[in-house]
């Protein structure tokens, strides 16, 4: 931990009310639309708390070792030399640097606000106001309890994630619902966008980061494994179909959260050791350019289920999102 870090902040205030997502009348998550943020933590809108449908959270917000990781967001460490993430910068040949670069993600205006998906512009703006990027976002919150049957014969010895799939359902259905985060960010007309990371800046270790990002949290070491690996280090920066992370909420509970989505070139992004989190990288390895007059197009999908899956249940669970 570092000294210049500034402290864990608290709940910010927003301009706006709650925005919630419900599945059957069940609130699942809010949006924090608005947050009234010091800009260091990279103001943007953010999921949090989110949810699993018996109650349990599975986000963290503000946290002590990340102030700047806020629930389930879309973020940028580099967006034409502007910090779109929050905290230090990573400086090629210096290493983090507290800067004047950072900006913020702006809510514009709605196009749809209903229970269970809401559409929304917003602006990708550089720390003088000016636009770098454009983006249409939709966030659609999709029941699926009872339409994975998850029974004993899927086996569990030795998984990295065995334990009850049910939730307490006592049909043996999985209890879960689905977040589809479905964006489009829109180049201006004259300018190309260059998005980059810590690692195409210069640092080692595969901390490629930065696109959409889900800080979880867990109350016990949390676990990430995929179709083919099981750990932070084998998953990180892989191109895998789909992640699985297995946590304990603050309450106690056991949930599995399964992303799937990855774009052309993207890869995952996972930690476990220092906190629990999982990301599409946009640019893991080399930078990614946003042509001047054109879109990039990102459509990511998250199974948040009760109790502890396996890795069979987590496939069954990421292949409804197809």
């Amino acid at each position: 931990m570092t000294a210049d870090r500034p402290a864990r902040a608290a709940e910010p205030a927003t301009t706006d009310e709650p925005v919630r997502l419900l599945v059957g009348g069940t609130e699942v998550a809010r949006y924090v639309l608005d947050p009234a943020l010091d800009a260091r933590h990279g103001p943007r809108p953010y999921l949090h708390p989110v949810r699993t449908l018996a109650g349990t959270v599975v986000t963290d917000a503000l946290p002590a070792d990340h102030v700047w990781h806020l629930g389930a967001s879309l973020a940028v460490q580099d967006v034409n030399g502007t910090n779109l993430w929050g905290g230090r910068t990573y400086v090629r040949d210096i290493g983090y640097t507290w800067r004047d670069d950072h900006g913020r993600i702006a809510h514009v205006r709605w196009s749809e606000r209903a229970a269970d998906r809401l559409v929304h512009r917003l602006e990708w703006l550089d720390p003088h106001g000016a636009v770098l990027l454009t983006e249409h976002r939709q966030l659609t919150a999709v029941p699926l309890t009872g339409a994975v049957a998850l029974t004993s014969e899927v086996p569990s010895g030795g998984d990295p994630s065995g334990g009850d799939p049910s939730g307490g359902d006592p049909s043996g259905g999985v209890s879960a619902w689905r977040l589809e985060v479905d964006y489009t960010l829109s180049a201006p007309a004259r300018q190309d966008v260059r998005l980059g990371s810590p690692a195409t800046n210069g640092r080692p270790g595969g901390a490629g980061y930065g696109g959409f990002f889900w800080r979880a949290v867990s109350a016990a070491p949390a676990s990430v494994f995929s179709a083919t690996a099981t750990g932070e280090e084998a998953v990180n920066g892989s191109a895998e179909p789909w992640v699985a992370l297995c946590g304990t909420g603050p309450d106690g509970g056991a949930y599995t959260l399964v992303f799937t989505g990855l774009g052309n070139g993207d890869r995952w992004f996972t930690r476990t050791a220092m906190y629990p989190g999982v990301g599409v990288a946009f640019a893991f390895d080399e930078p990614v350019t946003v042509a001047a007059g054109t879109n990039r197009r990102g459509r990511h999908a998250v199974v948040v289920a009760d109790g502890t899956l396996n890795r069979a249940q987590a496939a069954a669970l990421a292949n409804t999102a197809r």
